[in-house]
């Protein structure tokens, strides 16, 4: 009997959601979310122990919880071809050599759990690394940001020796998980790459902590097999078959496959909780300034993808939301709140903001800097801020799709993918009017989890490659957002306004002062 399914499992946030794969219709016929027992944790540990001012941190228990409980409702019964894994990054733990999370020995030491990618308390570190600059930061505009694994190896060994000493492995969680299913350590070039700056030929920075390197594995590209679900997790799933699981990928990266993004020119926006922008192509330009990082071979394999992003972007209406909600319901005031916005013309509506509400990302790499509003008057409606509040998300991301072109580096296509992107039509109408150029949008459910599945089928050889990957299992058909030529018009001098608000030295310094409440 042949392996009929593909599993594909994205981890987010606060969430867990897994795809069940039909390997010969190419359909999805089932799926399954699972919210993460302990969410994000930014006050204080489950046993009570606080946590301070800019700490986010999640248990690596709850990762297990969640695999179990989708893989058994997606996979008990059946033959199961491969695993794919989207792990949000970078959100590294500190483990023992057989891949206990130190959390589960350590229960009260914040500092033996994941430090999530929005754990902003390690900047500081990155800072004084990219103070001592090196050559590692090439292919990293000369800068670490806060959020990613160095710094955060930092800030255990500088803040809590004990910790580190007790760190045999520190790890990213997605790689962690692979690990957990197979047995097997076998990390993911795209994380090495992107968030521990590793190179092939090279591997990973020197100088950046004593034992540093004893602490970390060298990565397979993506598309790599880490080997079969072990016979204890297939006992507690029911899964049967190779069941063949990928190394992890990140997960704005693992849905390139499923919108069809597999050659080079294509731009994707990932519109999550935050945003991430990646640029494929063929030939390898110098790193535009502003620009996060590249790598090949760690997003889909023979091409450079270039990364920018935005630190806050879901999470920025859902703040406000929250904060000021018109129902009893977040999805009906959402509702209300778009409706009314689609009426707020950017002519009428003499607002602008900066979109770093969770700091910046592109082009300052700094998780310090805040959010502004600039206009508001006795006039100003709720509405009006939700409105203005969208349209500063679009005009980060172009502000990065600039950065791109004054790299010189080719732009065909641009994809918006994300529940966010398929939800929320005014959003990327705007994203198209700011932008003046067309979007598209894949009809497609479940993209980040579909691209994980594909990316198991590359593992397992169900397909030869990730164009008959996205051929077979990815999205058939897109909707097109075309550009309003009046609203085009009327965004640019707005722009102008948001642009020279981010360039004020004077303006950051304020963010700077009032964050360290030094005022």
């Amino acid at each position: 009997m042949s392996d009929n399914y593909l599993i594909g499992l994205d981890y987010g946030s606060e969430s867990a959601r897994g795809v069940l794969i039909d390997t010969v219709s190419g359909r999805q016929i089932a799926s399954h979310t699972h919210a993460y027992r302990h969410g994000i944790m930014t006050r204080q540990l489950a046993g009570g122990t606080l946590l301070p001012h800019g700490w986010a941190l999640q248990n690596a228990a709850d990762y297990l919880e969640a695999a179990e409980i989708i893989l058994g409702k997606l996979g008990r019964g059946r033959r199961v071809a491969s695993i794919g894994v989207g792990f949000t990054a970078s959100s590294p733990l500190p483990a023992t050599r057989t891949g206990i999370a130190l959390s589960r020995l350590q229960p009260d030491n914040p500092h033996a759990y994941v430090k999530l990618w929005k754990h902003g308390a390690a900047q500081q570190y990155a800072d004084a690394i990219n103070a001592r600059g090196g050559a590692f930061l090439a292919h990293f505009g000369g800068r670490l940001s806060g959020e990613w694994l160095l710094a955060k190896a930092v800030q255990i060994a500088t803040e809590s020796p004990a910790t580190w000493k007790a760190t045999d492995k520190f790890i990213e969680s997605g790689d962690w998980l692979v690990w957990q299913l197979t047995g097997n350590e076998v990390r993911s070039l795209g994380f090495a790459a992107y968030k521990a700056q590793y190179l092939d030929g090279e591997g990973y920075p020197d100088g950046i902590l004593p034992d540093l390197d004893s602490r970390l594995t060298a990565p397979k590209r993506i598309g790599s097999p880490a080997g079969s679900l072990t016979e204890a997790w297939r006992k507690k799933t029911g899964i049967e078959g190779s069941a063949v699981v990928a190394v992890a990928v990140i997960d704005s990266h693992v849905v390139l496959p499923a919108i069809g993004a597999v050659k080079t020119g294509s731009l994707v926006g990932a519109l999550g909780t935050s945003a991430a922008y990646l640029l494929l192509s063929e030939q390898y330009q110098p790193l535009p300034e502003g620009i996060e990082g590249v790598a090949r071979d760690g997003s889909i394999r023979d091409l450079w993808c270039y990364e920018a992003g935005q630190a806050s972007f879901g999470d920025t209406l859902s703040w406000f939301v929250k904060q000021f909600p018109r129902a009893d319901t977040p999805s009906e005031s959402f509702r209300l709140y778009n409706h009314e916005a689609a009426s707020y013309y950017p002519d009428k509506n003499p607002l602008v903001a900066l979109d770093w509400w969770n700091g910046n990302r592109v082009p300052l790499a700094d998780s310090r800097l805040s959010g502004m509003l600039v206009g508001i008057g006795m006039d100003t409606t709720a509405t009006a801020i939700y409105r203005t509040l969208m349209e500063s998300l679009c005009f980060g991301a172009r502000s990065i799709v600039e950065l791109f072109e004054a790299g010189k580096i080719e732009i065909d296509r641009v994809l918006m993918t994300s529940g966010l992107a398929q939800n929320n039509p005014l959003l990327v109408q705007i994203m198209a009017d700011v932008m003046d150029r067309p979007i598209d949008v894949p009809a497609l459910d479940n993209p980040t989890a579909v691209g994980a599945a594909i990316h198991g089928a590359v593992a397992g050889g169900v397909v030869a490659d990730y164009h008959e990957g996205a051929a077979r299992f990815g999205a058939r058909g897109y909707r097109q957002y075309k550009p309003d030529k009046t609203q085009a018009a009327a965004y640019a001098p707005l722009y102008r306004i948001y642009r020279n608000m981010a360039a004020s030295t004077d303006v950051r310094r304020a963010m700077h002062s009032l964050r360290s409440a030094d005022v």
